[in-house]
This record gives C-alpha cells, structure tokens and sequence, in this order.
C-alpha cells in the first residue's frame, strides 16, 4: 500500500506542483515536438524511483514514465479546445490505472476480484441509480409542470443537473454512515441559497417547481439509501 501512496504522491508533484504552466502550453502547441513533454516524462522516473526509495525500482519507475509520457502523448494529439476537460480527466483515470498496476505487479501482489463482495456491489448500484438515471427520472416526473420562462435565466449549462446528483450522493453517504442529521443541514443549506434567489425571481410557478424537484431529489436519494443500508443489514 505504501508504494502506492508514494507513487501517487509522485505524480501529484510531476504532474502538478513541478510542472509549470509554461510546459503545458508548449506541449499543447508543438505536442510530441515539445522537448518539455520528455522532460516532463524523465522528472516522473526521477521522482518514482526517488520516493519508493528502493534500488530495485528503477526498472519499475522507468516503465512507469513511459508509460506516463505515451498517456500524454495520445491526450495532446487528439485533444481539442472542446475536449479538453474529458482528456484531462480520461489522462488522470489511466494514469492511477497504470499506478495501480506498476504496485501490484512490482509487490508480486495478485489482482482479488473476490474483494468486491455483495456488500461492494449493493452501494455501486446505489450509486450509479442515483447519477444520470435518477435525473431522467426527476426529468420525466417533473416535465408537465416545465415553466415556460425556466430556460430564460443565467444559470450555469447542466448545473442544475449536477447539483442534484451531488446531493443525493451526500445523502445517500450520509444515510450509509448513519449520519442523518448531515441531511438537515444539506436541506437547509440548499433551501437559504436557492429559495432565497427565487423569492427575489418573485416567480412562483418556477418556486413550486423547484420545490417538487428538490423533495423528489431528496426523496429518492431516501428510498434508496434506506433501502441499501436494509440490504447491507442482510448480508452480514
């Protein structure tokens, strides 16, 4: 496990804290030209091989780089100003990936999929049902009430959306850890800063519509965390 956090920690400052904006901008514009994407690839087997701090992990740290450098290479080649933030996080997620397979293969540890017990797959489920199907969901519930005025304001694209799903994700956490009175307090929290702008909107129609949408939000997130923490019970 240590060689994980220490490779993880690695990255966080080849890839954050020692690599300037500067790089960044010259591999974006001249991509595998760009002597700073090698150089970017060499620091992450210095600072691999430095923080595991073992001999025998050179070889290992060495796979890891080029591995890193191939990552960044595909990212730079077929990102684009549209795409940028999706690569960024497709970039992050195969970069753990390849961390978690330089540990496991380097501590001769092998991959236990026995790990993800019932247990695992019950909160996933959980999880997953509250994100985008939820949200279709609500949608469909909550259509025929559709203000007609609801599209004309500055909110953020899709923030809506996704102040939703933060939410029943929290109480759905919250319900699996017996915090319930954190769910309160996320309700009051969500009420001071939301109501607050629509009062000032003075419309209600798009108040009430708000209000079904956030109790059915809350409401689902309930149900199915309720119902989780119920299945959890049985399988101990």
């Amino acid at each position: 496990m240590i060689i994980f956090v220490k490779l993880l920690l690695a990255h966080l400052f080849g890839d954050f804290l020692l690599q300037p904006t500067s790089w960044v901008l010259d591999k974006e514009k001249k991509k595998h030209r760009s002597v700073y994407l090698y150089l970017h690839t060499f620091l992450h087997f210095i600072l691999a091989w430095l923080l595991v701090g073992e001999i025998a992990f050179g070889w290992y740290a060495l796979a890891l780089a080029i591995t890193h450098g191939f990552i960044d290479f595909l990212k730079l080649h077929f990102q684009t100003q549209k795409t940028k933030r999706t690569w960024f996080s497709v970039d992050q997620i195969l970069h753990l990936i390849v961390i978690v397979a330089i540990t496991l293969i380097y501590n001769n540890t092998p991959i236990d999929f026995t790990t993800f017990n019932n247990s695992f797959w019950m909160v996933f489920t959980g999880i997953i049902l509250l994100t985008k199907p939820t949200s279709i969901i609500i949608k469909n519930i909550i259509s025929i009430w559709t203000p007609e005025n609801k599209t004309q304001d500055d909110s953020l694209q899709n923030a809506g959306n996704y102040i939703g799903i933060l939410e029943r994700l929290f109480v759905f956490c919250f319900i699996i850890t017996g915090h319930f009175e954190a769910i309160g307090f996320l309700l009051a929290a969500k009420s001071i800063f939301r109501f607050g702008d629509l009062k000032e909107a003075k419309d209600r129609k798009l108040t009430e519509y708000v209000l079904i949408g956030t109790l059915l939000s809350f409401g689902i997130a309930l149900v199915i965390g309720l119902l989780t923490q119920m299945c959890l019970g049985f399988s101990f």
